[in-house]
């Protein structure tokens, strides 16, 4: 078995960047999956919910990018929490077809108790990347992921 050689290193595809951001991202969202089931939540539900908190009346396409899924599935979350009564949906004033979404009380309070798992999440990964800065760990991961872009 043949390996490229990249640089004065041996090229190994577990030994690599990408694998180890995939490996973050893949225990992050179980972590958060894990937590958030017990409450009846998906992570991209909870990021709907937080994103709603900071933009109210947020569109489809934005909470989309936001929660990292299609349109298509954004419907779904959207009717899913709008039938479990934590958003509510009316249309645009003054576009038609537009729907604005905004949290309902119920919803703020699932907010509210679901964001302590996420917070616990932040947590561990300070921790983890101590004693770096985290602001620098955070630069560092954004500049990545604008580099893949």
């Amino acid at each position: 078995m043949s390996r490229r050689k990249v640089g004065a290193q041996m090229d190994d595809p577990y030994a690599t960047i990408g694998f180890a951001l995939k490996q973050a991202q893949q225990a992050l969202r179980t972590r958060l999956d894990g937590g958030l089931r017990e409450m009846g939540l998906t992570t991209p539900q909870y990021a709907v919910l937080a994103f709603l908190e900071v933009e109210p009346g947020a569109s489809n396409a934005a909470l989309a990018r936001r929660a990292f899924v299609t349109p298509q599935t954004m419907q779904a979350i959207l009717v899913g929490l709008e039938r479990s009564g934590l958003i509510a949906r009316t249309p645009h004033p003054e576009h038609g077809r537009v729907q604005t979404t905004e949290l309902t009380a119920l919803g703020r309070s699932a907010l509210e108790a679901a964001s302590g798992i996420v917070a616990d999440a932040e947590t561990r990964l300070r921790n983890a990347a101590s004693p770096l800065d985290p602001s620098m760990v955070t630069a560092l991961l954004l500049r990545l992921a604008e580099a893949l872009r």
